[in-house]
């Protein structure tokens, strides 16, 4: 019960200041691709269990965006793709209160609304329009465009894996000009992923292609966690391809955690994604002035 209290004023403290200091993007400007449901804002669903808030029939995909403090401010960014079993988006839990964390980092984050239920193509064609939109307008956010990655938590976590992959396929047809960028992330969080190993006898899935130039990776999982070996069959396939990988399996903490006090697993995860994070941007920087 003390938890659950917790959780609520928690949400509401970022739902308050989600309303003052951030700011909305729609995805498409014009028709959806491949949708013919018309505009709407999303649905809040009536389970709010465990003080998530839980968003579904999401047919306007969108990117809010938070800034960090001007002093912090690192130049990089990050977007963020909450889970939900490709059913809902925990949009709280694994978007909002992840922002803010990565905000405090110094990182500008986005987190992304793509769309829900059961829509993976139409999810996939979301993250590549943001990744580009992100990109194209990094000047106005005082990016580094080549420090632009992404952060995914459970099916989340399948959505990252899969535009850290599959970003040299077109998957729409061009917009307008921020579709002619790039849509690769430079880096890749994979916290509690689910949807890994749905190849032959629990393998990679077989649309994740990687190669030497699959982008960096940190992935965290528990032993517990019914989706664990999405974990290990990733990081295998990554450090097969002499990708850079680091992974971290703690014993207990089951899944769909975020970053709230009172998991283990919840509390040990930031702390080690930080500090990779910090190395990926300092050793970008070191390359840069080479």
């Amino acid at each position: 019960m003390k938890f659950l209290f917790f959780a609520i004023v928690l949400s509401g403290m970022f739902f308050t200041s989600f309303a003052q200091d951030s700011s909305l993007i729609y995805l498409w400007p014009g028709n959806v691709p491949g949708e013919t449901a018309a505009k709407h804002p999303p649905e809040i669903t009536g389970d709010h269990s465990g003080g998530v808030t839980r968003l579904t029939d999401v047919t306007n995909p969108s990117l809010t965006v938070f800034l960090p403090k001007t002093i912090h401010r690192n130049h990089a960014a990050v977007l963020v793709c909450p889970g939900g079993g490709y059913s809902i988006l925990a949009i709280n839990l694994e978007g909002y209160e992840i922002a803010r964390w990565l905000n405090h980092l110094g990182f500008t984050a986005f987190v992304l609304e793509y769309r829900v239920p059961n829509n993976r193509a139409g999810a996939l064609q979301d993250v590549q329009r943001a990744m580009r939109i992100i990109r194209s307008r990094a000047k106005e956010w005082e990016l580094d465009p080549e420090e632009i990655g992404v952060m995914g938590f459970s099916a989340g976590g399948s959505l990252s894996a899969r535009i850290s992959t599959e970003y040299d396929h077109n998957w729409y047809k061009p917009v307008d000009a921020a579709d002619t960028v790039s849509s690769k992330p430079d880096f890749t969080v994979l916290i509690y992923p689910a949807y890994l190993d749905e190849g032959p006898h629990h393998s990679l899935t077989p649309e994740l292609t990687i190669n030497q130039d699959t982008p960096p990776a940190f992935i965290f999982q528990t032993a517990d966690d019914p989706y664990g070996n999405s974990s290990l069959v990733m990081a295998s396939a990554l450090r097969n391809a002499k990708v850079p990988v680091e992974l971290h399996i703690y014993p207990k903490g089951g899944h769909g955690y975020g970053l709230r006090p009172g998991n283990p697993a919840a509390e040990e995860w930031p702390p080690l994604a930080a500090e990779w994070l910090k190395s990926v941007i300092q050793n970008h920087h070191a390359n840069y002035h080479l």
